[in-house]
């Protein structure tokens, strides 16, 4: 019993081999090429594996036809569920992971939605094309907001130097000019809502669903930031004298860096 044990523990180790497995898992019986698809490995490789884990009895091989068609074999892990856990540990297992997890479930509720509000002298169709057009975003942005901007369509929120790269993208979820529109924004949701008042327009917008601490840090020295200048842009017809941005720099530089 130790040396099958020893077996399943070595091929266990390798990480590249416990992705065979979960590949099995997810859909058993298949072949060398599959796995190798998968993979991306040369068959050479795969084979090599694919021998340790049937050598620890961790893989099955059956042949039907010309195939050969690999199946999971979970015995030997219940083995050492058996051995190391047994019964009489996974109830309190089960409560540690219950834990864990509605510790995890709390920490992302406890992050609220960010919500700003500014009032611009200007209408509601302005706003509106101001939000939505790649060469007005470009200016006091410094991004192009670039989509058809109907609802289901994608929307990339690309640099203005020349290099394609869209530091956000995402997916416009409402389209309902010039009132609202809702988008997905990274891991996060952002909304417009524009509401006319006589000769102002009030700006609502609220990014929700802010994966950490630190997307909500970043959203709270953004949006200020983006939205001031903008309604310098409606009401001047120019944007502030240098990008209030700036004032952010090293926070900014770190989140187009992981973008890159």
């Amino acid at each position: 019993m130790t040396d099958d044990l020893d077996a399943v523990f070595k091929a266990l180790a390798d990480p590249t081999r416990r992705t065979m497995l979960d590949r099995l898992r997810e859909r058993n019986g298949q072949t060398l090429g599959e796995l190798c698809d998968q993979l991306g490995m040369a068959r050479q490789s795969a084979t090599q594996h694919l021998g340790v884990l049937e050598a620890a009895s961790l893989v099955t091989a059956v042949r039907r036809g010309r195939q050969k068609l690999h199946y999971l074999n979970p015995v030997p892990i219940y083995a050492i569920q058996q051995r190391w856990i047994g019964n009489f540990e996974l109830p309190r297992l089960r409560a540690l992971s219950t834990l864990k997890r509605r510790a995890e479930e709390e920490q992302m509720a406890s992050i609220p939605a960010y919500v700003y509000v500014t009032y611009i002298e200007s209408t509601p169709e302005r706003v509106w094309h101001a939000l939505t057009d790649a060469d007005l975003t470009a200016g006091y942005w410094g991004h192009s907001n670039v989509s058809d901007w109907q609802p289901g369509s994608p929307w990339q929120h690309v640099r203005t130097d020349g290099s394609g790269v869209a530091d956000v993208a995402g997916t416009v979820l409402e389209a309902d000019p010039p009132r609202r529109l809702v988008l997905t924004f990274g891991s996060g949701q952002v909304t417009f809502g524009i509401t006319a008042h006589g000769d102002i327009v009030r700006l609502t917008v609220t990014h929700a669903d802010l994966a950490s601490q630190d997307e909500y840090e970043a959203a709270s020295a953004g949006w200020p930031a983006v939205l001031s200048n903008l309604k310098s842009l409606l009401e001047t017809g120019h944007v502030l004298p240098q990008p209030p941005w700036e004032m952010h720099a090293e926070q900014r530089a770190g989140q187009m860096a992981r973008n890159s």
